[in-house]
């Protein structure tokens, strides 16, 4: 029986990392996408442990150029694309003020997170939509909780994740009568790199109750969700935004 395959977008490390093993620990074949040169070997190894055969390109997904051979490289290796887990992204390259917000900085934050993202997910839904249309699709995006909620000193993150909110919106009721399932993550405060200079910032909020489930979001949490979308057995909720957060987000007085 042929292996469904999936694309993950910087997943060589943290959250794109964890995607990449929950999935192929759910049966499928992997292509990871990141800008690092090259994996480290423990990464191909670690995913030919779980049984999925693997495939790297390196690449920054805000040069569109580089869209076409890594949608290539997925069909020489695998023959198909069943998943893509929109998971790159970079943060605000400056916390301050907004109103000191440089052009360059906010540029860097939508091409990546934003344009990026938007017209490779475009390539992909192409080459899914020349495949057999009774074989269940996702397109998965990782945004994040400030599509939603507003972080002033980056505000450059916050409009580009609140950007690719819309966007997922508008590719599901594109993709919905094509049986490919569009769905939205937002993680909450999840322990990454990205997030290891402010561990102790976080550690002092959620230990005051900004996080309700009262701790850190593990990329685990992540993946687990990413991998039971995948499997196709949620289709009908194609559109939906979910929070992984511990009901961070959840308004309270």
């Amino acid at each position: 029986m042929t292996r469904p395959a999936a694309i993950v977008t910087g997943g060589a490390r943290g959250i794109g990392l964890a995607c990449a093993q929950a999935l192929a620990d759910a049966g499928f074949d992997i292509l990871v996408a990141d800008v690092a040169a090259k994996p480290a070997d423990e990464l191909a190894q670690d995913v030919a442990k779980r049984g999925a055969k693997f495939a790297y390109v390196s690449c920054d997904i805000a040069d569109l150029s580089s869209h076409a051979a890594l949608v290539e490289t997925a069909m020489r290796a695998f023959g198909r694309i069943d998943c893509l887990v929109n998971n790159a992204g970079v943060g605000a390259v400056v916390r301050g003020d907004l109103l000191d917000l440089k052009p360059d900085n906010f540029d860097r934050a939508i091409g990546v997170n934003l344009r990026g993202t938007v017209f490779l997910s475009q390539a992909v839904a192409k080459a899914m939509l020349r495949q057999p249309s009774d074989e269940a699709k996702s397109i998965i995006t990782i945004t994040s909780v400030s599509a939603e909620m507003a972080s002033p000193e980056r505000s450059e993150y916050c409009i580009s994740k609140a950007g690719l909110s819309m966007w997922v919106k508008n590719l599901a009721l594109r993709l919905a009568p094509e049986n490919i399932g569009v769905f939205e993550l937002r993680p909450g405060i999840i322990r990454t790199d990205m997030t290891a200079g402010v561990t102790a910032k976080y550690d002092a909020l959620i230990d005051s109750g900004l996080v309700p489930a009262k701790r850190w979001g593990e990329v685990s949490d992540i993946g687990a969700m990413v991998a039971a979308l995948a499997a196709g057995r949620l289709g009908f909720s194609t559109g939906s935004i979910i929070n992984v957060d511990g009901a961070l987000s959840v308004p309270r007085l």
